[in-house]
């Protein structure tokens, strides 16, 4: 075949194509031409569906039985003391108390959702306490030093007398790194001497009435 020959049926099959594409303009309106559309259009159900194909006739599954949301840890323990000392036994502190991020990471954090309660060094004498509600229980105290970490986070936790739960408000990895920080503080409570009275000044005499001083004629 001529070279003459394939320029004029390379040029009619140009030519017929632009007419084509001219002849057929696309409507926007409505969805392309849909070649084999079978997965497309498949008989999908809404979740508030009726659903022939369940026993209870709901779309809608429950969870399996024991299934938890994914990165959820259950937290098995009620709000008692029982539950709360059972805590301590069995939570294990999984952050090094000599971590210094944690150190760093729970001093942040007892600033922002501790201490406005139990103030800066764990006294209780946030300033919470001093516009008239009742100070909690020093975390310096003999009690709360020999608590344990699991019974700490049990509490942190669920809350306990007038603290409410915080485990809304503080996620899980803090609440074991303000537990490390305010480990820091009773050894610092622990440690620190303790501050004698300074001792009392004799007061000067003062001549009373009647006194002779000496070298003061009557």
């Amino acid at each position: 075949m001529s070279a003459k020959a394939l320029s004029f049926i390379f040029g009619s099959i140009m030519a017929v194509a632009i007419v084509l594409s001219f002849a057929a303009a696309r409507d926007f309106s409505k969805p392309n031409l849909e070649v084999m559309p079978d997965m497309y259009h498949g008989p999908a159900y809404h979740a508030f569906d009726e659903n022939p194909n369940t026993e209870n006739g709901r779309t809608l599954r429950e969870p399996a039985l024991g299934s938890i949301p994914r990165g959820m840890m259950p937290f098995e323990y009620a709000l008692t003391e029982p539950d709360a000392l059972r805590a301590g036994e069995e939570l294990v502190n999984p952050v090094s108390p000599d971590d210094t991020g944690s150190l760093a990471r729970g001093a942040t954090a007892y600033a922002i959702f501790c201490q406005h309660c139990h103030g800066p060094g764990g006294a209780g004498d946030g300033m919470v306490a001093h516009r008239g509600f009742p100070p909690p229980p020093s975390l310096l105290i003999e009690h709360a030093i020999k608590m344990k970490d699991g019974q700490m986070f049990h509490v942190t936790t669920l809350g306990q007398g007038n603290m409410p739960g915080h485990a809304a408000q503080v996620s899980r990895e803090d609440r074991w790194h303000i537990i490390n920080y305010i480990r820091t503080l009773q050894a610092e409570a622990l440690n620190k001497p303790a501050v004698a009275p300074p001792a009392a000044t004799p007061a000067e005499e003062t001549p009373s009435e009647g006194t002779q001083t000496e070298g003061v004629q009557p």
